[in-house]
Parts: C-alpha cells; sequence; structure tokens
C-alpha cells in the first residue's frame, strides 16, 4: 500500500454516485476543497456515525468551501439506501473494483479477528483547490472524524 501523501497530486477520477450519476472530481478542482474520505462499507456501525457526523457539518463545511465525497467498494444500490435510511446530505460514490482505493493508496492487506483480507483502509484525503493534496487525515476516530476535518479546514 503506497498511501498519498501532502503534496501529492489527486488522481483523477469519475465514479458514479448513490443516484448512479458520474462524479468527476476535475470537475470541483479549482473551485471547491474536497474532502475524499473512505470507508469500508455502507450501513456498517462506525461507517454510519462517521457520515452521520459528516452530514450534521454539512453546513459548517460549505462555508469552509469543501465538498465531501465518501468512497467505498459498495454497489450504488447500497450507497442509496445508505443515503436515504441515514438523510445523507453529500456524494457518496462506488468503487467497486477499489481501482480509486488504489490509486490513493488505501486499499491494502487488513487484519480482524485474527483473519487477513484486502479491503479499505479507513483514511481521508483533502484536496486543495490546485489539485493536490493538503492534508491526510490518518488518525481518527469515526466518532470525531468530522471534528478533525473541521478543526484543520477552518485552520488552515
Amino acid at each position: 500500500m503506497n498511501t498519498l501523501q501532502v503534496g501529492d497530486k489527486a488522481p483523477a477520477f469519475t465514479l458514479p454516485d448513490q443516484a448512479n450519476n458520474p462524479v468527476s472530481l476535475s470537475d470541483y478542482i479549482g473551485k471547491k476543497r474536497v474532502l475524499v474520505y473512505f470507508y469500508p462499507k455502507a450501513m456498517t456501525p462506525g461507517c454510519t456515525v462517521q457520515a452521520q457526523n459528516l452530514r450534521d457539518s454539512k453546513a459548517e463545511l460549505e462555508k469552509l468551501n469543501t465538498v465531501v465525497f465518501g468512497i467505498s467498494p459498495d454497489e450504488v444500490k447500497r450507497l442509496d439506501k445508505f443515503c436515504v435510511r441515514d438523510e445523507l446530505n453529500f456524494t457518496l460514490l462506488s468503487d467497486v473494483d477499489h481501482k480509486v482505493a488504489d490509486d490513493f493508496g488505501v486499499w491494502g492487506l487488513k487484519k480482524f479477528m485474527g483473519r487477513e483480507y484486502d479491503g479499505i483502509h479507513r483514511l481521508s484525503f483533502l484536496i486543495g483547490l490546485d489539485g493536490n493534496i493538503e492534508h491526510v487525515f490518518n488518525k481518527f476516530k469515526t466518532k470525531d472524524h468530522h471534528e478533525v476535518v473541521l478543526d484543520f479546514i477552518a485552520n488552515n
């Protein structure tokens, strides 16, 4: 796993959102900061808490000229259910073949309860107006992810 670092150019991508509409990172470069957060699976406890807190922080993020994209290997149909169930007000993107996760360096070996498997590591990237990685969020709990993000953006 070769995770992108601060200063690296963010990989271009176009992925389907929860309504199966294509969303391209390039549409936002030069206009808004983009928080790309990778999460393992929609509608699981940790992912739900993280998403709900980002939902509740949308107004603050908008004031800071920041848009949120949540990316997981889930199918579009599951993302749609997640958005409806939890009234999510930001974009979820389906990366079924985990190509974008690979490009950002967040797909790799994981261990859980003695089992090893490949999956998404829970990391977030703040992409600046210039299209470069401005910050990598890799030390947070799902319940305080939004606070860590807001604190960094508000102070930088």
